[in-house]
Formats: C-alpha cells, structure tokens, sequence
C-alpha cells in the first residue's frame, strides 16, 4: 500500500510540474523551432559549398510558353515521312492532351532544316544560326520530360521542382544556400521580354522565396522608369537624409526583434539596407555607355529597352558584379498556330543574343564558372494543331530538350534520346528534378543533404522523392 501510495504521488508531482515545461517546450519551439531538432546542413550555412564548386554563379534563360524541340534541337525523319499522316494511336493513346482532346490526330513533320555545326558536329535546326555558332560550347539534353501540360504548373515545376504553388525557387534556393557575392545588388534578379505569340503572364510567385526568408526572393528589374520599384528616395530627401531614416528604421526593428526574435524581421532589416546601397549600384548598373560598340553590336542592343538582347546583356552585367542567380524569361514561344510565323520571330529576337552572352562570357574568363541553361516549361506535341499553313503545336510534357553551358559543363555533346516521332523521353530520361540536382552539383551542393525543415519534412529543391540524378556524362 505504502508502494502504491508513494507511486500515486510520483505520478502526480511528474505531470505537475511537467506542465508547464511541456508548454514551454512547445511554446520555444514556435519561436525557435530549431531548438528542438538537430540542424540541418542548410540551417549551418557555413557547410556550404559541401565540396569544390564548378560553377559560382547561374543564369537562366527560359523561352516562357514553350519552344518546339522538333524545331530546334531534335530532329525526326521518320515524323517527316509521316508529315499529315493519321499520328499513330501506339504513342498517344492514354496520354494526357491539353487542347487536342476529341480531334484527329495527324502528324506534322519539322518544319525547318536542321544540319551539323561545329567541330562536335551538334544537330541543330536552321532557325537557330546563333545557338549553332556556340555548338561546341553546349550540351544539349534532348531527354526532357514534366510532370505538368500547362503553362503556369509547368513553370512552377521548373521553377520550384513541384507543382504546388507557394514553394522556394530554385534561385531562392541557391541564394539561401550560398548568399550573394556583392553586398550592393540583389543575389537573385529576374528579367522579363515578351515577343511572339499570345506572350504568357509570369507570376512573381515564379521566383518567391516560399518557406525560406523573404530576403531570398528574386528582385524583378524593370526597363521603363525605376529598374527596380520603391528604391528611389522621396522627393525632397537626400542621400544623407535617407541614410539616417535607413540606420533609425534598423534600429527599430533591431529593438522589436530582439523581443520576437522574427527571422522576417531580420529580412526587412537586409532588404532597407540593401535598397539604400542599391541607390547608388543600380543606375551604374543599368547604364550601357561604356559598352564597346561592337559588344552592342553582338547582342544587337541599342539601348536599356526591355529586349531580351538587352537583358542579355545586363545579364553579363549582373554576372560579373557578384549577382548569384539571374533568371530571364521571354514570353511568347506558345505556338499554338502559325508555327513558322512565330517561331522566327521568337528565333530572331532570342537566337543571336543566347549565343551572344554566352560568346561575351567566355572571352570575359567568366564562363568557366557560369552556368547558363536555355530551355522552356516544356515541349511541343509531334501532332499539328490548326489547319494548313497555320498550324502549331500543342503543349507536350513528355519530351523536350534544353542546353547548358559552362560552369562545368561538357561543350559538344548531346544527352539523352526521344522515340523516333520526339513523342517520349526514351533514352537517359531526365527529368526537372534531375537538372536541378545538376544545377546544385555544378555550384557545390549535395542535393540530396541540402534541406529545410518545413511542416515536419526535409523540405528539398529536388523534392523528398530522392530520386533526382545527377547528369554525370555532361559534365567535365
């Protein structure tokens, strides 16, 4: 009795006293979160690069809507044999199909000619004489493949590695991972041009920073009045005035964050002191004056427009002054009809400034440690779309290609294979997840060990999956 009665109150004094330190355990861990887990390597930032990193910094040129691989990187003979033939049912019978539901399927052939380029002997299409220029530097990977049919949950899937919304970028991701390079501009920039057909709106929630502090959300530059909004003083004050608001507001935040210890705080206070240095960056930044005429001339830029020549070259601009991850969209590659039409036009304004900035990079000495990927959200499908002499393509998820460049990467080789109509990734398929382990590998990062603890999982670019390879027979 004496046993059970001393039991009884043992019990009773534990979940007494216990109470309150399980509630101030649970309230730290709202506040602290990681003081109840161990850290993980992207919570130790100072484990970062895990290993000697190929590539500093990255710049992506993404062709927003789409651009056909039959017409650029991957030519079919066979599919131009069955130019107007009924597209056999063997490939797209159970297949997802975003707007051709219903409709008789009929093939279209490629459109242009494709011939060999360079030393390395890259097939590469006749729209693309720029690109075929730089054959030799690239590695085209023509095994591309989604999980997304269309426009903004595909460019979510490249962007994010999933398709839900509301996910770190990939630029957020690095930056989160590495930092920036300069203390006086943004780690990560976005750049838009438009030019082509029905030019696809981008949601800044493209290139947000997600779970991960708002400090490493991408800055979008503008080409039309302040190249980046809300950083121009007031009218009326001056540098020194501003100044001692910038340093007060600090101090402020410093005060109230000392209480709440917020992480997004901290970002506010990064984010006014970063405006205030970007006061006197930007404008010399943005300034082309001192270009040599004929680096103009090779990007096909006369003046700061919106172009994306232009944004090619602030691209090299931002590249050589520390920004860590640039990011360029041009909208207008959705070539639903009018395919030839539209694919010169998006051709003519994206082809000889691609290869330009890659050109301009490598005799700066800065390709060596750039890496520039080019490519769209995904395909086009190997049937037509439209009739006649306006036909296009629909969006296609299961085969399309991409190239890389520097930071090393092998220049002169091609990756992976699609069946004999460019319908499926058949050979070495490689999926967005595999780029992005790609991307991480070539700036020293493990992808698999790079995470955040969100809603009770290790959060990775490269999803929980763990099955994202790296692309090994690409890279030097």
């Amino acid at each position: 009795m004496q046993e059970s009665l001393s039991t009884l109150v043992n019990r009773r004094s534990f979940l007494s006293s216990s109470t309150f330190s399980l509630g101030a355990a649970a309230l730290a861990s709202l506040a602290k979160p990681a003081w109840l887990h161990p850290a993980t390597a992207s919570e130790d930032l100072n484990s970062l690069p895990n290993y000697a990193p190929k590539a500093k910094r990255v710049i992506f040129l993404c062709m927003a809507g789409g651009p056909s691989h039959l017409e650029t990187f991957d030519y079919k003979p066979h599919l131009a044999k069955l130019n107007g033939q009924p597209m056999p049912e063997s490939f797209t019978k159970g297949q997802p199909i975003a707007q051709l539901q219903n409709q008789q399927l009929k093939c279209l052939g490629p459109i242009f000619k494709f011939r060999r380029h360079g030393q390395s002997g890259q097939e590469i299409s006749d729209i693309l004489p720029g690109i075929g220029g730089i054959a030799d530097d690239i590695a085209i990977v023509r095994s591309m493949h989604t999980d997304q049919i269309n426009h903004d949950p595909a460019h979510t899937v490249m962007n994010t590695g999933t398709s839900i919304s509301g996910r770190p970028s990939m630029g957020s991701w690095v930056t989160y991972g590495l930092g920036s390079m300069n203390d006086d501009l943004p780690g990560f920039v976005v750049l838009t041009s438009q030019g082509g057909r029905n030019p696809q709106p981008i949601s800044s929630r493209q290139w947000g920073s997600g779970f991960l502090p708002s400090k490493f959300q991408g800055v979008q530059f503008y080409s039309q009045g302040d190249p980046v909004h809300y950083v121009r003083s007031s009218p009326g004050i001056n540098r020194q005035q501003q100044s001692r608001f910038v340093d007060t507001v600090g101090k402020l935040n410093r005060i109230r964050n000392h209480q709440v210890n917020n992480p997004e705080i901290e970002s506010r206070i990064a984010q006014y002191e970063l405006a205030f240095r970007m006061q006197a960056s930007v404008p010399e930044l943005m300034d082309f004056a001192g270009e040599p005429q004929h680096v103009l001339d090779r990007y096909g830029v006369k003046n700061m427009d919106g172009s994306f020549a232009s944004n090619c070259l602030l691209a090299r601009r931002l590249a050589e002054r520390g920004t860590r991850f640039i990011h360029l969209y041009h909208r207008g590659w959705d070539h639903h009809g009018d395919l030839d039409h539209y694919m010169k036009i998006c051709s003519g304004l994206c082809d000889h400034p691609s290869a330009a900035l890659v050109k301009d990079l490598k005799e700066r000495g800065l390709l060596d440690d750039t890496l520039v990927v080019w490519g769209g959200e995904f395909g086009r499908t190997p049937m037509f779309q439209g009739k006649g002499a306006t036909a296009g393509r629909d969006h296609h998820m299961r085969a399309f290609s991409i190239w890389m460049a520097g930071g090393g990467v092998k220049g002169g080789v091609t990756y992976g294979e699609t069946d004999e109509l460019g319908y499926h990734a058949a050979v070495n398929r490689t999926h967005i997840r595999d780029l992005h382990a790609t991307m991480l590998h070539l700036l020293g990062i493990d992808s698999q060990s790079f995470t955040h603890r969100f809603q009770g999982l290790d959060a990775r670019l490269t999803g929980v999956e763990g099955d994202a390879q790296v692309i090994e027979p690409i890279l030097t």
